[in-house]
């Protein structure tokens, strides 16, 4: 499972995915300094938002730059996510987290703090808010 929005009004923006990039809906994207946006991973700081279709290598498009709608996380806005790494317990919630890729959270790491754990599902699904975006945070990619 990717992002999913469970709470709060979803602003949507338009970005363009650059050619031959593949994406999961619902995965978390950032610029890749060129103009376009790429999935998220371990070492993304600021990202622009959670992509609302898959883009395959399958799609007719596929070797075409195209604008993709995005939901710009907000303040408000809640997330379903997957723990990829890590077991979530309800001692976390509160505690800010790193991406293990760009759809699923990493629980052991702490370097990047680009959530914030805010509830507990189960503990390979948590609620989360998403502080690190290019409109309201500085958490530089490496």
């Amino acid at each position: 499972m990717a992002f999913k929005l469970v709470s709060g009004d979803a602003r949507i923006e338009h970005y363009t995915v650059p050619a031959s990039q593949a994406f999961t809906n619902g995965a978390l994207g950032y610029f890749d300094g060129s103009g376009g946006v790429i999935p998220a991973d371990a070492t993304s700081g600021d990202h622009t938002g959670i992509i609302q279709k898959t883009i395959a290598t399958t799609d007719a498009d596929y070797a075409s730059a195209k604008k993709v709608e995005f939901i710009v996380p907000q303040d408000n806005n809640v997330f379903e996510v997957t723990v990829g790494t890590g077991t979530l317990t309800t001692a976390m919630i509160g505690n800010r987290y790193d991406l293990k890729d760009s759809v699923s959270i990493d629980v052991t790491a702490q370097s990047k703090k680009v959530v914030t754990v805010v509830g507990f599902i189960s503990a390979t699904k948590a609620l989360v808010k998403i502080n690190a975006v290019v409109t309201n945070s500085d958490v530089v990619t490496s």
